[in-house]
């Protein structure tokens, strides 16, 4: 008997399940080409109204403006204060240390040194990001040929960034905003769906024969998490109260440790294609199995509502595990009759179902209190 009751979640339930609720469309406008053309037209003013200020301001070299305001707006506003912070960091310490440099000495030992100098302070500082910045500007003071001064060709350089940069900034937050956070919740939602899918698959490789998407699924889920640990970096830069940023964070933590224990089990299901003792388990494996795929869909959908106060109707994993313990208790001494390769098979993948159905629980209940919602018992009352 194996232990997946249905079919697998097809990969167009998996990616498009959270995006239509979001409003995607079909056709030639899809969700993704409008966002395209909403970044074009961001950036695009962005790079216009720098130009036209700085020409009203009656700066030299403007254009610089523009070029910061293209470099440091992103496509959330997490992210364009980060590169903004990077930026203007960078900026600050090359038009520091190309004045100082270019004080005293001669090309190219004051470049040399000022060039190093800028990427060791960065990295000493932990902003790598701006040492390339820093260099960059470094560059522009010292070697640009210039009519006027060095100091003053570093404050034009400044505050030329200083203005691109508060224009990005601007129009990333005013002009049809997007919230990293909020794409986050939604990609973690996604996570979770796609990591159930991941688990569905490796379980109908259990005395079966192996899933065909089981290799896909494992790259979507480690694709969806490194992209998410890029948008929990981007929403950690939005101001947002605390019950958000501690639940993204913890959820993301989770779906890290849910995937580490799919792994887990997917290598302990290998071989298992004859084993016999597992049936000496039923039905408490198959009804905990069964809980959690529902817990991973539910969990999903608690994550995209925002809403993680109720248990999912009709689950209850710490029974579920009290169940089966009692089970393997109940069956120990029938082990006999089975290969020693098979029993530590089967002890091995029933610790990591248990595993996975704690972490789900815990991951409702414990994001529930980051967020300030009092969390609801799942025992039965």
């Amino acid at each position: 008997m194996r232990l997946n009751a249905k079919k697998t979640w097809s990969q167009h339930e998996l990616a498009v399940k959270l995006r239509v609720e979001r409003g995607g469309k079909r056709g030639i406008l899809t969700f993704e080409r409008q966002r395209l053309l909403i970044d074009a037209a961001k950036t695009a003013l962005a790079a216009a109204l720098c130009w036209w200020l700085a020409l009203r301001f009656g700066l030299h070299d403007g254009y610089w403006g523009s070029i910061s305001a293209i470099i440091v707006l992103q496509s959330n506003v997490g992210a364009t204060v980060g590169a903004s912070r990077d930026r203007l960091l960078g900026t600050l310490m090359g038009a520091v240390f190309g004045f100082a440099c270019s004080v005293f000495g001669a090309a190219p030992w004051n470049y040399v040194l000022a060039i190093l100098l800028a990427v060791v302070v960065s990295g000493l500082l932990g902003s790598r990001n701006s040492a390339r910045l820093a260099c960059v500007t470094i560059t522009i003071i010292m070697l640009v040929p210039s009519h006027g001064s060095r100091w003053t060709l570093a404050l034009d350089r400044v505050g030329e960034v200083l203005l691109g940069i508060i224009v990005a900034l601007l129009v990333s937050t005013l002009v049809l905003p997007d919230r990293a956070r909020v794409w986050l919740r939604d990609g973690l939602a996604q996570e979770f769906l796609v990591l159930g899918g991941f688990f569905e698959a490796v379980l109908e490789g259990f005395r079966g024969a192996p899933s065909p998407n089981q290799l896909t699924l494992r790259e979507d889920a480690q694709a969806l998490i490194q992209g998410n640990n890029q948008l929990l970096e981007a929403a950690r830069n939005e101001p947002s109260s605390p019950g958000w940023s501690e639940g993204l964070s913890m959820l993301s933590q989770f779906g890290r440790s849910l995937f580490d224990a799919l792994v887990a089990l997917e290598f302990s299901v290998k071989d298992s294609h004859e084993d016999r003792f597992a049936q000496q388990l039923e039905p408490a494996l198959q009804r905990l199995a069964a809980d959690i795929r529902t817990g991973f869909r539910y969990m999903a959908g608690c994550i995209h509502k925002w809403r993680f106060q109720n248990p999912a109707p009709g689950i209850n994993f710490e029974q579920d595990i009290a169940d089966l313990e009692a089970r393997m208790e109940t069956v120990r001494h029938t082990g006999i009759g089975f290969s020693q390769a098979e029993i530590l098979r089967v002890y091995a993948i029933q610790l990591h179902l248990k595993q996975i159905a704690r972490l789900l629980r815990a991951a409702r209940i414990e994001t529930c209190d980051a967020v300030g919602e009092p969390a609801k018992s799942d025992q039965p009352a």
